[in-house]
């Protein structure tokens, strides 16, 4: 016999829609009228409504129905007594939900209802003899199944009827007990994003949710698509049952750039009102309204993609506007923006491992944890190229699904030069709200310093003004734009230097200060066209035949300071023109050049800005004339 609870969704409830479900597997009457009904009692009032499957027609396998309930449930809870081994009906139930469990984490909770757990595994006593009964004329299959079945499930530790005085404080633990478990189970919505938990554990232990004598506001900091908002939706669904009202509330379309205007921060208290309360049409004469109507209720206030302070005064300035035991969540990319705020209470979204990262490509892409067989190095291939950003390898696999191994060595190949757009889209936005001096510098970066130590990088960029370099990288830092790991390196995603490339072809072609394109390049090299805004030239020659520099290509290039020369795939010779006559910009810092043609530099070349000079693989014999002071040379 068994039954199944099913708590309903409180934001659906009127429609039956049920978030959590609970299977119980028992058999015999003296159960469901003393242990099920107490149970039944326990959960009234606390949203979980109990099904009875007594209906069910009993046949020799079980039913299509009783499986998809054991499928759908969260938890199953086996009440194992006595008699419970006289029914073959309740161990096929056992033997369907240990399955579920191995296969899909559900959780399994026991109750040991006048029995030893000893004759449950071993198949002794009371116990063992209706098991022995049972399994008479049945096959040698179905008797290892269920023996392996009860063994399993007596290793489960669970409540012991014989070792509590009081049946009713032992229901009440039990329900206790499973109440806890769904509320620490996310929807099974979001039961497909790998590393959920923990970010879930992590987060819920930030919130405090035990301490209820004031609001606490709590701080979420990631790149784009790494998951942020799906985590804080997963969460929204975790804990909206602890709340009296939960909103999730989206500002990336809020026009913060005008809220210093008083009639727009009313607008925007209205629109959270209006959330909050599920009531449209709010409408607020001043700005304490808001606390007004929330000062007494606990609420859970998710705010997404927070990217001005000033939101943040407008809609979460005090934790006093909050009722006591109030959860306000700010989502953001830009862990400054917590800090100007005082929120020390933060969690950061770190990238997953290569593991986990295999594993949500593969989720995309075959429906699995792991690649099928012949797409092994495919889907590493893949994975190494996408990086390791879940918005990306969840896009890249979405795209990729049901596709033959052809098409995926045709997406390699237009991976390796092309952003996705969907990803595009989403990434540029981070770069979109920098100001123009982080814009150029991210731009540097992601073409020329990505992986490079950081010391080193601010003697590249350091010029006249002295800028103060380690105040940029740290708002890129903030932004999740950049990381700078324990080396010193500054690290840049693959992904978000896609979005820098793509930055820079959107410019018009005069107003760039870096040239990336190789045809662009050639042109500006051969006819001294260049411009006075080019600050850096990143030239990869793969699949020029044939380059020529005029005498005064150079001149032209009067602020250059990085210029890097390279080939980024073997594929056959090319030949360069270099005139002896030609003069380098005196105020270059950065000198990579690979197979650079001739003997020596230029005898006019002055390296007294020169930081950092490459020339692997080149027909150099001597740099030049005399002594130069000042030059890092790397080999």
């Amino acid at each position: 016999m068994s039954l199944i609870m099913a708590s309903p969704s409180s934001s659906s409830s009127k429609s039956r829609n049920y978030r959590f479900k609970v299977f119980t597997s028992f058999h015999g009457p003296d159960v469901r009228k003393t242990f099920l009904s107490h149970l039944r009692d326990q959960f009234q009032g606390n949203g979980i409504t109990m099904f009875d499957d007594e209906k069910i027609k009993r046949g020799r396998d079980l039913s299509p129905s009783l499986k998809r309930a054991i499928r759908e449930s969260k938890i199953s809870i086996v009440i194992l007594s006595k008699k419970y081994a006289s029914s073959g009906w309740c161990l096929d139930e056992l033997v369907e939900i240990l399955k579920r469990k191995n296969a899909m984490k559900q959780i399994v909770m026991t109750v040991f209802y006048g029995v030893e757990p000893s004759d449950v595994r071993k198949q002794t006593g009371d116990f063992g003899m209706a098991f022995n009964k049972t399994c008479a004329n049945k096959t040698d299959k179905e008797r290892k199944e269920w023996r392996k079945a009860l063994t399993d499930v007596s290793n489960i530790a669970g409540e012991d009827f014989k070792k509590w005085d009081n049946e009713a404080n032992m229901i009440k633990k039990i329900a206790r007990d499973v109440s806890d478990k769904l509320n620490d189970t996310p929807s099974k919505d979001f039961e497909d994003m790998v590393g959920l938990e923990v970010h879930l554990k992590k987060i819920q232990s930030l919130l405090r949710l035990d301490y209820k004598d004031e609001a606490m506001i709590v701080g979420i900091s990631g790149p784009a698509g790494i998951g942020k908002t799906t985590i804080a939706r997963a969460l929204m669904s975790l804990l909206s049952d602890r709340f009296q009202l939960t909103c999730f509330m989206n500002l990336s379309g809020s026009n913060h750039s005008g809220l210093h205007d008083y009639g727009l921060q009313l607008r925007l208290q209205e629109q959270l009102l209006s959330e909050v309360l599920n009531q449209d049409g709010i409408r607020i004469r001043n700005l304490g309204e808001l606390q007004k109507r929330l000062s007494d209720l606990r609420v859970l206030i998710i705010l997404d993609d927070v990217n001005d302070v000033k939101q943040l005064e407008v809609l979460a300035n005090k934790t006093t506007w909050f009722g006591h035991g109030s959860r306000i969540v700010v989502i953001t990319e830009n862990k400054d923006l917590l800090q100007q705020r005082g929120i020390n209470n933060t969690y950061h979204v770190g990238f997953p491992s290569s593991k986990e990262v295999l594993e949500i490509l593969c989720k995309s892409a075959f429906k699995q944890s792991s690649p099928p067989h012949g797409f092994v190095e495919l889907a590493e291939s893949i994975r190494h190229l996408c990086g390791n950003l879940p918005l990306g390898l969840c896009v890249m696999g979405s795209s990729l699904f049901g596709k033959k191994q052809d098409e995926w060595e045709c997406v390699m190949r237009r991976l390796e030069t092309n952003s996705w757009r969907e990803l595009d889209d989403v990434l540029r936005v981070s770069y979109d709200r920098l100001h123009e001096n982080d814009q150029i510098l991210f731009l540097h970066i992601a073409v020329f310093f990505n992986y490079k130590d950081c010391d080193l990088v601010e003697a590249m960029v350091a010029d006249d003004r002295n800028l103060d370099i380690k105040y940029w990288l740290k708002i890129l830092v903030n932004k999740s734009l950049i990381e700078i790991n324990p080396t010193g390196e500054i690290v840049m995603h693959k992904l978000l230097q896609q979005v820098a490339r793509q930055a820079i072809h959107r410019q018009e072609p005069w107003k760039r200060q870096i040239l990336i394109n190789a045809d662009e390049i050639c042109d500006v090299l051969r006819y001294e066209n260049g411009t006075s805004n080019v600050s850096g030239i990143s030239f990869d020659t793969s699949g020029i035949s044939e380059v020529s520099i005029s005498v005064g290509a150079f001149k032209r290039l009067p602020n250059l300071q990085f210029l890097r020369v390279y080939k980024s795939r073997s594929d056959g010779n090319y030949r360069m023109h270099i005139p002896e006559e030609m003069e380098f910009p005196r105020r270059l810092r950065l000198l990579q050049w690979e197979a650079y043609p001739s003997k020596s530099l230029p005898p006019t070349f002055h390296p007294e800005y020169l930081v950092e000079l490459k020339m692997r693989e080149s027909q150099l014999e001597h740099l030049w004339c005399g002594t130069q002071v000042g030059v890092v040379l790397y080999k």
